[in-house]
């Protein structure tokens, strides 16, 4: 598991910086899970009476900064506008299986991540239970649940479009180190979810 904060988002149309000592960037596209109302230790029966929605989220790795497996790796998953989050919000009751939907990740019009939700390691219900057993669950919080295998690294210049079916598509450019403007970050991040 991997916290984040706020300045981690990035809403969609927006830019992720990638560091100048970084080659090994790449994108994952995940499905996210927004949790509706609070609770504690809830079971894995009940867990989806505990989502509003559901949206899209690309959560990029910089695998340079890897420190190691056994301490928190903030600065691997937690780098300011490095996850894309958006481009909206569907409601739980629209998605009646979200353990079956269809995920793909393309850089540049290129196919490079393919997979679905039903062959998750750990499922929805289970995620909830797991982190409500320890921490309360907020309206709002948001639960990023994996991604299908598929590495390709990305570049200043790339466009990667995260895809959840049913949901939509999420486009985010990748920008060189201090090429991003802080208003336009501003304004991606009043865009997202």
């Amino acid at each position: 598991m991997f916290l984040k904060g706020a300045n981690s988002l990035v809403g969609h149309n927006g830019c992720s910086e990638c560091p100048a000592d970084v080659r090994q960037m790449h994108p994952e596209c995940e499905l996210a899970v927004v949790i509706g109302r609070q609770g504690r230790r809830i079971r894995a029966e009940r867990a989806y009476d505990y989502i509003a929605g559901y949206t899209i989220a690309n959560d990029y790795a910089l695998r340079e900064y890897l420190e190691n497996y056994y301490r928190p790796n903030l600065r691997v998953k937690n780098r300011d506008f490095c996850t894309p989050l958006g481009p909206w919000l569907v409601a739980a009751g629209d998605i009646p299986n979200p353990m079956d939907l269809e995920l793909r990740t393309y850089v540049n019009d290129e196919i490079v991540q393919q997979g679905n939700t039903k062959n998750m390691i750990v499922g929805i219900p289970a995620l909830i239970e797991y982190l409500s057993d320890f921490m309360t669950l907020s309206p709002g919080d948001l639960i990023l649940t994996g991604t299908p295998k598929g590495v390709r690294y990305v570049k200043p210049g790339d466009v990667v479009v995260a895809e959840v079916e049913k949901i939509g598509s999420l486009t985010n450019t990748i920008a060189g180190a201090r090429q991003i403007d802080e208003d336009e970050q501003e304004a991606a991040a009043r865009n997202s979810v």
